[in-house]
């Protein structure tokens, strides 16, 4: 017990996956191996990461002879691939090496990596005993949290940032760090905003570096139409289609570009091929089930109950996407939501307010979330339930978690739209909130006593 002891000290030292490691219960193991999986299969560019990875979440999951396998193939690859910089490429597979065997029992194979890494950092004059913060393993890093949840993007774009600092043309660094800045403005609601050129800059800087990037080209066809440069947008995404027709990722992307643009039709055809390809996908079923809601809205505003024959299909084909989508990736919280919207839809609202009640509940799960399941809830009790007060409940929770997103925005329009009429009391108590959230306490009493003679 004494040497496993003195071992595990030395393998808490080393920089790797196991000891960056993302608390297990943030991360939805089962999805995330499904991703790498499929970004193996399609020989993905940055294959020797995904194994690094997977050999990570296969240990999580007690599969350690298939975590052993998948370090043997990462090591081949960077053999192959990266001569020239082995050794600076090799330490984090050395180091997750080491920490597979030490689960395994194997302490004297885990302590030879432990060598291998203490004769490799030799080299490197600002390393400690067995592991150097080197661009190569502050960018590993980077593709590790940035692929383990939100609540982990920050630290990543750190981790890029300092990839790129030694080495500014590296395009692994670059996309990693351009990936990482579209999902932050996403998720920041900036994305119409002078911040949210940084990620437009970036998706250039990363064609500079290479033209034949097709997944950056249609990320930034993304970003040009929320600058709404429409022609920009359209001709980027059909040379991204033009150079990499079979690519999931350009196909992806192209759909959710096309589903914005109302071009429904052509983004479900995209989505149904890219689903030929990586038929395991969430996120295909999600933004398929998106594209059906829209059709659905559109037909019912169009139509009415005349159209009633074809609405019930599309709620049925539209159903099933979320569904699968959440039998895919059970934390897969916006399908959980499109599901709910859906229900409502089709007015089942017990089905839909048992789905609400039930996301409300959840702690652990990041604040996008959150505000997003509370403004949803929110609207609910606006448009299905009619009850104005309920609907103020929900927006306000959302708008109370401070921290910047779409979702908090919307919450906030919406308080704002309640609260047009300045004479009223509810008004004045709503904006009071909004305006002076250091006099919260006070506004809110006021309000509850208000909403409670309403009713």
């Amino acid at each position: 017990n004494t040497q496993k002891d003195l071992l595990k000290v030395e393998l808490d030292q080393l920089q790797c996956h196991f000891t960056w490691a993302p608390q297990r219960e943030n991360i939805d193991l089962d999805n995330m191996k499904q991703r790498l999986e499929d970004s193996i299969h399609l020989d993905m560019q940055y294959k020797a990461t995904s194994y690094n990875q997977l050999a990570f979440v296969n240990c999580l999951q007690g599969k350690y002879v298939e975590a052993i396998q998948n370090l043997e193939e990462a090591e081949k690859l960077l053999r192959e691939n990266h001569e020239d910089e082995f050794d600076e490429r090799i330490i984090i597979t050395y180091g997750n090496y080491a920490w597979v065997y030490y689960h395994m029992g194997q302490l004297t194979e885990a302590q030879s990596y432990l060598d291998k890494l203490e004769r490799i950092c030799k080299q490197f004059p600002d390393a400690s005993r067995y592991t150097a913060m080197i661009p190569a393993v502050s960018g590993e890093k980077g593709w590790l949290l940035l692929n383990s949840g939100v609540q982990y993007y920050n630290e990543a774009m750190e981790c890029f940032e300092m990839a790129q600092k030694k080495y500014p043309n590296n395009i692994d660094w670059n996309v990693g760090y351009a990936i990482v800045l579209s999902r932050l403005e996403g998720l920041s609601g900036a994305t119409e905003s002078a911040d949210s050129r940084n990620s437009v800059n970036q998706w250039r800087r990363v064609l500079e570096l290479d033209p034949n990037d097709a997944e950056a080209m249609v990320q930034l066809a993304l970003k040009l139409q929320v600058f709404r440069q429409y022609e920009d947008a359209n001709t980027l995404v059909k040379q991204a289609l033009e150079k990499s027709p079979g690519l999931p990722y350009v196909l992806r992307y192209a759909a959710k570009l096309y589903r914005r643009a109302r071009n429904i039709e052509k983004a479900l055809t995209l989505l149904d091929k890219a689903l030929k390809m990586t038929p395991k996908s969430a996120f295909l079923y999600h933004q398929k089930g998106m594209c059906y809601k829209y059709k659905i809205q559109t037909l019912k505003k169009s139509q009415g109950s005349k159209g009633s024959g074809k609405i019930d299909t599309l709620i049925n084909d539209c159903k099933e996407c979320f569904k699968k989508a959440l039998e895919l990736k059970p934390s897969f919280i916006l399908a959980e939501l499109g599901y709910a919207h859906i229900c409502s839809i089709n007015g089942e609202y017990c089905e839909a307010e048992d789905i609400y009640s039930k996301l409300l509940e959840l702690e652990n799960t990041c604040p996008e979330n959150k505000q997003e399941i509370r403004f949803q809830f929110g609207l609910f009790e606006q448009n299905y339930k009619h009850s104005q007060s309920n609907a103020i409940k929900y927006f306000l929770e959302g708008f109370k978690i401070k921290h910047d997103s779409n979702s908090r925005n919307n919450c906030r329009t919406h308080l704002e739209k309640i609260a047009k009429n300045p004479q009223d009391i509810v008004a004045f108590c709503i904006c009071g909130i909004i305006h002076m959230l250091d006099g919260e306490e006070c506004f809110e009493k006021i309000l509850e006593i208000e909403l409670g003679d309403a009713e």
